[in-house]
């Protein structure tokens, strides 16, 4: 894998624009399975995701053409036994294909998919709901298997408000038979841009944004041009990389309404931020002190930029407390960081992290948003650091070192 090497200590300044969001194409792709003709989505992040999910949809037999960022999707009938460990284990999210095909095809096979770094992802409420909308489901050797006539309406909860059982369950209930209502549901912003995307293809989805949806099925679902949302995980790595360097930057092409924990946070560290129409100013020239945060499902705080805090916070003034509560294994930048000189205590899912001058070193990303905060105490720290394994950042930030170039930093890449 590739390495990264930065020579901290340089404040990012400029303007910088904001991709599409990846946790919301992803979905949006799946969900183009659905249709009756042709989906041009536009606004599609170019990473290493995105392309496993493009090649998993052609082998389900979908027609793709890329132009820039739009991408052109017709899959006319599509296959539903495609799905191998080499496939699933190569993109998590893999398993959103499985609420779209059972719906279209009546039938699935999937490879059970594993846990991974960060922690386990149970799918037990994916199936839980298929097997409440009428599928018979078999687990065994190492496969998952549904079938269906036709799915039905329902009325499901989820014992937890699973993003992924979320969105497989809107997909698969919107060419179901009947009414299904989904309570405790996730009510992050990339299901709202799935359900917008849906109804624009014809579908009835109420609530999202809510923790009750509710979908009334029709028969089928045309082909539409769609506009993917921007990122908000990216557009909160890259202030906490501005507020970490002592930085001053325009976030270009954002959603200010759904940076508000970013933004709420980033005011109580001192640093101050303008949030304008589209865009949001983050001057952090005074430096950044310290805050509490405790991961939370939207709107709290997101898991996903927890370790990018982390990185923020190993710099900054004073002792702040971080609890993880969605993921029981995502501290594992946490070693990373001490050998930059970073001053934290773990216990359990908590960790106090004393702010302290860092120093440059050689260490490794470990997964994507670890690997992202490993880049933001790179560029806060003293000296030079290294930082291997950086494919697994590309799953999740397209050109990311040119990009923080273009802000002042001093990366290069090996």
């Amino acid at each position: 894998m590739k390495s990264y090497i930065i020579k901290g200590g340089r404040a990012l300044y400029g303007s910088i624009d904001i991709n599409g969001s990846k946790n919301a194409a992803l979905p949006i792709l799946a969900a183009t399975l659905l249709a009756d003709g042709e989906c041009k989505i536009s606004n599609v992040p170019d990473l290493t995701d995105i392309k496993n999910m493009c090649e998993l949809l052609s082998c389900l037999g979908c027609e793709i053409e890329k132009r820039y960022d739009t991408y052109e999707i017709f899959c006319s009938n599509p296959k539903s036994d495609i799905m191998s460990y080499e496939t699933v284990n190569k993109l998590r999210a893999s398993i959103l294909v499985a609420g779209p095909l059972l719906a279209k095809t009546g039938k699935i096979r999937i490879s059970m998919p594993g846990g991974c770094q960060i922690g386990a992802r149970p799918i037990d409420l994916h199936l839980k709901g298929f097997t409440s909308m009428g599928a018979n489901v078999n687990q065994g050797h190492g496969y998952i298997e549904a079938e269906c006539q036709r799915l039905h309406g329902a009325k499901i909860y989820l014992d937890f408000p699973s993003v992924g059982a979320t969105e497989n369950l809107i997909m698969a209930a919107s060419v179901a038979k009947g009414t299904t209502i989904i309570e405790n549901a996730a009510a992050e912003p990339e299901i709202t841009n799935l359900a917008d995307f849906i109804n624009k293809m014809g579908g009835k989805v109420y609530g999202a944004g809510t923790d009750n949806i509710t979908i009334e099925g029709v028969e089928a679902l045309k082909g539409t041009d769609f506009s993917v949302i921007p990122d908000r995980i990216e557009a909160g790595t890259f202030a906490f990389a501005v507020a970490s360097t002592k930085g001053c930057a325009i976030i270009n092409n954002v959603i200010t309404e759904h940076l508000k924990p970013i933004i709420a946070k980033l005011n109580e560290c001192g640093v101050y931020t303008k949030a304008n129409e589209n865009s949001l100013i983050v001057d952090a020239s005074n430096g950044a002190g310290s805050a509490d945060i405790k991961t939370m499902p939207y709107p709290g705080f997101p898991t996903d930029l927890q370790a990018p805090y982390v990185a923020l916070m190993s710099g900054a003034r004073g002792t702040s407390m971080v609890v993880e509560t969605v993921f029981e294994n995502r501290f594992m930048h946490i070693p990373e960081l001490g050998r930059m000189g970073a001053s934290i205590k773990v216990d359990g899912r908590t960790a106090v992290v004393e702010g302290t001058n860092l120093t440059g070193a050689k260490v490794k990303a470990t997964d994507l948003r670890a690997g992202a905060g490993l880049v933001i105490a790179g560029l806060n720290a003293y000296g030079e650091t290294v930082i291997e394994d950086v494919g697994h950042i590309e799953r999740g930030y397209s050109n990311f070192a040119e990009r923080l170039n273009s802000l002042n930093a001093d990366i290069h890449i090996q």
